[in-house]
């Protein structure tokens, strides 16, 4: 990733610097074909042009690195990318007139070195802003002019059976697809493919399933990622308390920001069916069984850009756009692309390999789901008539997977009999909740087929074949991936995403 966004930067980075000499010469140019037209040449033409492309070229060194300078502080090769419309268009504005303020100070403080008209600055700042507007926005203004052309424009045609699968080749993603495309879907699937995409198996060579290799956060990859789709299923994101606590603004950008930018995108599109992957962790430290309803109490990172996440989508909510919100218990068990930094998988492996079951405090409730079940659940509201989950918020698992980490590790110690169970006191992990999942068995008919001994036994059973040799290597886990990785954090100044994160706290109540 840390690639592909350096390339990225410097070719925008070429791009600009090409456009904003060409919009520059341009204005010269025609304040140079004015003087010769209505002002009549002073000397000879050909003495008149060389003055005019010599003050172009001292004038261009001044404004091109400044404009340079000035896009990149105003966020134009980082978060803005991200930005809707109204927001784009304001920091674009802010970036091209600080450069064209600059240059009069500057020839007012030095007005011998050389001279640029008035005409030809206010022209020049007209091209670059014309310009650079109209080359950060092609994207929407293609679908207005084309696609929505006077409202007349016919609704695109889309295939109900085709879905376009954002973060697809991740631990849920990859217990997913295949469940897709077993039940008659044209899977398109959108990943940076961090884990490779060897996660998928089977399923690459599928004729219904279609990778595109591309960042969810790019809108232009997400635009082009929506043609002709039915639905959209979004499960990209950092997952995990570890893993959002390494950058904050990272966390923001991929976890809330993305998803504003992918549901207005389909919103837009026409694209009604809309489901989220959120998690129970949003109730956080609660006492007594909760359902859907129930206070929020979040206590983490991860949890607040979820349950903000969850705010946006519902707040777009309307008769063209439905989001449908899964809240999923803490999930165990192999897919393609297993983990080992979830409770369950994470102490059945330290019992076989290490002989050594560490609790730090086992008081702490938590509700569990097996990553396959967790992909039924997804596919049951894919299947469910939309008005029946339009706007809807379903907890996912089972009420008689709610366990504490003590019993949790009790289970694997009867499991792996020549383990040790050890409690080493509290942490600082302050969640604990047990959670109700009655709506989700009523309105969608979801009840887990796994137990949790069926999926600490697939896990031993893993290892012992030798599936799993290394549970501590670094593509188990998402917090040590990141960190391996070095991924490159994008933007470091907060916007509309920390404002609505200051709102999200203990005080929210279930109705987000």
């Amino acid at each position: 990733m840390k690639e592909r966004f350096s390339q990225g930067a410097v070719l925008r980075l070429v791009v600009d610097a090409i456009g904003l000499t060409a919009c520059l010469l341009a204005a010269f140019l025609l304040r140079f074909t004015y003087h010769m037209v209505f002002e009549g040449p002073v000397g000879s033409g050909r003495v008149l042009l060389s003055l005019y492309l010599n003050n172009f070229a001292i004038c261009a060194s001044l404004i091109v690195p400044l404009t340079l300078g000035s896009f990149a502080f105003f966020g134009l090769y980082s978060r803005t990318r991200s930005y809707q419309w109204q927001a784009k268009a304001i920091a674009i504005s802010k970036a091209v007139a600080v450069p064209y303020l600059l240059v009069p100070l500057t020839l007012f403080l030095l007005p011998a070195v050389f001279t640029v008209p008035r005409s030809v600055l206010f022209l020049a700042w007209g091209f670059t802003w014309f310009a650079t507007l109209f080359g950060r926005m092609w994207a929407l203004i293609w679908r207005r002019l084309v696609v929505q052309e006077s409202g007349t424009a016919k609704t695109p045609i889309r295939d109900e059976r085709k879905v376009l699968l954002i973060g697809g080749a991740g631990y849920i993603g990859s217990a997913l697809v295949p469940k897709l495309l077993e039940a008659g879907n044209k899977v398109r699937l959108l990943d940076v493919f961090l884990y490779g995409k060897e996660t998928l198996g089977a399923s690459l060579n599928h004729p219904n399933l279609e990778l595109v290799d591309g960042d969810f956060r790019q809108v232009e990859k997400v635009v082009s990622a929506m043609r002709d789709v039915g639905s959209v299923i979004h499960l990209g994101g950092l997952v995990g308390d570890p893993a959002c606590a390494v950058d904050e603004q990272l966390t923001l950008e991929i976890n809330l920001v993305a998803t504003r930018v992918i549901a207005e995108v389909a919103k837009g599109d026409g694209i009604r069916r809309f489901i989220f992957a959120s998690t129970c962790s949003v109730y956080g430290a609660s006492d007594g069984v909760l359902d859907e309803n129930s206070r929020l109490n979040p206590v983490s990172l991860y949890a607040r850009s979820k349950i903000a996440s969850e705010k946006v989508l519902l707040e777009m909510r309307d008769d063209g756009f439905s989001p449908a919100i899964l809240r999923f218990g803490t999930i165990f068990g192999l897919s393609g692309r297993t983990r080992f930094d979830l409770v369950v998988n994470l102490l059945t492996a330290k019992a076989v390999f290490d002989g050594k079951i560490t609790l730090y405090g086992g008081d702490q409730w938590r509700p569990f789901v097996h990553v396959d079940d967790a992909a039924r659940a997804v596919l049951a509201v894919l299947q469910a008539p939309i008005n029946r989950v339009d706007g809807e918020i379903f907890n996912i698992g089972g009420d008689n997977l709610n366990y504490t980490l003590q019993q949790v590790g009790e289970v694997i110690n009867r499991m792996v009999p020549n383990s040790e169970l050890l409690d080493l006191g509290a942490n600082s992990d302050r969640r604990n909740y047990r959670v109700d999942f009655g709506k989700a068995r009523r309105m969608l008919g979801f009840t887990p087929k796994w137990k949790l001994e069926e999926g600490i036994a697939q896990v031993i059973n893993a290892i012992k074949e030798g599936v799993v040799q290394d549970y501590t290597l670094a593509k188990y886990s998402n917090v040590k991936f990141l960190n391996q990785e070095k991924i490159q954090f994008l933007g470091k100044d907060g916007g509309w995403e920390r404002r609505i994160m200051e709102g999200v706290g203990p005080s929210e109540d279930g109705n987000t």
